[in-house]
């Protein structure tokens, strides 16, 4: 309503009356010379109030139009457009026009004009025809004719029009051609536009009553052979008239008219005792802006429902054919409205079938001594309550309840064990069913982890050189390179020993680094990783080197032995070289 009030207010429907009397009052003031001035004066005072009578009228249908598109928009936003539209409608009747303008009085001096109103026309006649080319939109061509003075107009434009089941309303907006004829002046042709709307009552399907039709005429038309342009407001006038027009409007080229229908289907279409059918109706041709009622019956069982689906309660009918019936109709609607369709669905009594039931077991093998859980699911084909019991076992010991038990296998001999329960119905039927569960010895105790062993040891007899690997002792550690050959995650562990009368520092860390230098670049080239020999020495008090050989998983102890630092003891050569000094003494 707001935005309604905004269209009203430019147009002075809203505001003071007084303001328009002002405003037009003093446009219509003119001078006709020294000679004419009271003459012109009083001309103009009547003409301004006759203007003034004019304009007020005019700007009271414009306002009344935009009332009237307000109350339209309303009225579409409420309703939805229901009824069938005509490809071309024709309009015939009669129009009454009131110009809403002055012309120059005729055989008057071109520069001494005087301003003449332009009388009402009430004989008149206006017709129209319209394409509609969308339900509410089409393209209107009009006609209209008025004598008595004449004025015609030839129009075209767009029309918008709302049809409910008895009433339709339409605007229109139209550029036109505009012929005026007064007498003494001639006729004239100008353009101008045509905005209006009005209101038709059906009668039958192909005739309605145009009860009114409300129209701001507006032209614009040029009388420069009678003024002169010292009077320009005169020379060129501007016409912004009312036309009401009533009659007679044709509708032709609707479209095929459709009978309602329905249909209904059911879901399932055979159904046992006590079970449910659901029934869904299918309207059609039906007017789908309506709301549409559903009433349901049937010949057995008890139907529930209000819109186009229904369910059927089936509990207590015996064995045979129903048929369930469907009325669809259309309040609104005063003539063929209304359809009705049916359908059957068969009841049949429950057979007796036995429950079925399946077994699991998880595990399905298990070590003897172990626990098995048994789930089971037990149904009946016919939705009869059932049970399981009688749980059992060919070895071990089984607990159920309800679906669900547990076999212990304690006790149990190694092999297949059978375990057995039974599913039953409150009807007395029954149906047994067994699983297997394989009982296996218990797994042998695992092997023990592995641990370091001594290989091999060397001995050094040679008193000058008691750090010496001599061939004996290469001998063994070729051996000892085999199996580290052979073996590629077994490690060496090399403990040197030296006896306690021996003086020579690091003596027991030289026989083990001596052995490594064998091993990994020595004569034999062997080649073996440094990374895979640990030297220690140990506190066996002999003149040897053991080797212990430490393989994957395994960890050297160690007891009794100290890391050798490999940075400070290096491996001594068979032949060192001779200090410096000592050459000097030979020398001389």
């Amino acid at each position: 309503m707001q935005k309604c009030a905004k269209m009203l207010h430019p147009m002075g429907f809203l505001r003071h009356p007084n303001s328009s009397l002002i405003r037009h009052s003093k446009q219509t003031e003119f001078y006709t010379g020294s000679g004419q001035k009271n003459n012109a004066a009083k001309s103009s005072r009547r003409n301004g109030m006759l203007l003034r009578g004019k304009t007020s009228g005019s700007q009271l249908l414009v306002s009344v139009l935009a009332l009237g598109f307000c109350l339209l928009m309303l009225s579409m936003v409420t309703f939805a457009q229901d009824e069938p539209t005509p490809k071309i409608d024709i309009f015939a009747g009669y129009q009454w026009l009131h110009p809403g303008g002055s012309a120059p009085a005729p055989f008057l001096d071109p520069s001494a004009p005087v301003s003449v109103p332009i009388h009402d026309m009430p004989a008149g006649f206006g017709a129209s025809v319209t394409y509609n080319f969308h339900p509410h939109l089409g393209l209107e061509g009009d006609f209209g004719h008025n004598w008595d003075n004449y004025e015609t107009t030839a129009s075209v434009g767009p029309r918008l029009m709302f049809r409910t089941d008895n009433t339709s309303f339409f605007l229109h907006t139209l550029l036109s051609y505009n012929r005026l004829g007064i007498d003494g002046l001639g006729s004239k042709n100008g353009i101008g536009a045509i905005l209006g709307g009005g209101m038709d009552l059906k009668l039958t399907h192909m005739l309605s009553l145009r009860l009114f039709e409300a129209d701001y005429v507006w032209a614009k038309q040029n009388y420069a052979e009678n003024v002169s342009t010292a009077f320009p407001g005169l020379r060129r006038i501007t016409l912004g008239g009312v036309r009401l027009r009533t009659g007679l409007v044709f509708n032709f080229g609707y479209g095929a008219v459709l009978t309602p229908s329905a249909a209904v289907s059911v879901q399932p279409t055979e159904v046992m005792t006590g079970e449910p059918v659901t029934a869904t109706a299918t309207a059609k041709d039906f007017n789908p802006k309506h709301a549409l009622k559903y009433d349901w019956s049937t010949t057995g069982g008890k139907i529930s429902g209000t819109d186009n689906t229904a369910r059927i309660d089936t509990n207590g009918l015996a064995a045979g054919t129903y048929t369930t019936t469907v009325k669809v109709s259309d309040p609104k609607m005063k003539k063929g409205g209304e359809a009705s369709a049916t359908a059957n669905f068969n009841v049949k009594e429950p057979p007796k079938n036995p429950p079925t039931m399946a077994c699991t077991a998880d595990p399905t093998s298990v070590e003897a001594g172990g626990s098995v859980k048994l789930a089971c699911t037990c149904t009946s084909p016919d939705n009869v309550p059932v049970t399981v019991s009688g749980w059992s076992s060919t070895g071990g010991t089984v607990t159920g309840d309800g679906n669900n038990g547990t076999l212990n296998t304690t006790g149990a001999t190694p092999g297949a064990v059978s375990v057995s329960a039974t599913c039953a119905d409150q009807r007395g039927l029954s149906s047994p069913t067994t699983t297997q569960v394989t009982v296996s010895a218990p797994a042998p105790p695992p092997p023990p982890p592995p641990t370091s062993s001594k290989l091999s040891e060397c001995d050094y007899p040679n008193p000058l050189k008691p750090w010496r690997v001599d061939n004996t002792c290469k001998a063994v550690l070729d051996g000892v390179a085999q199996n580290l050959q052979q073996n590629a995650e077994n490690k060496i562990v090399i403990v040197g020993n030296s006896e306690p009368t021996e003086k020579r520092k690091n003596l027991a860390g030289e026989r083990a680094v001596n052995a490594k230098a064998y091993l990994t670049g020595g004569e034999a080239k062997q080649g073996i990783d440094p990374s895979r020999i640990e030297v220690r020495t140990g506190g066996a008090g002999s003149k040897t080197a053991e080797f212990w050989v430490v393989p994957a998983g395994a960890n050297y102890a160690g007891e009794g032995t100290t890391p050798v630092n490999e940075s400070k003891v290096k491996a001594v050569p068979d032949h060192p070289h001779v200090a410096v000094k000592k050459r000097a003494k030979k020398a001389q």
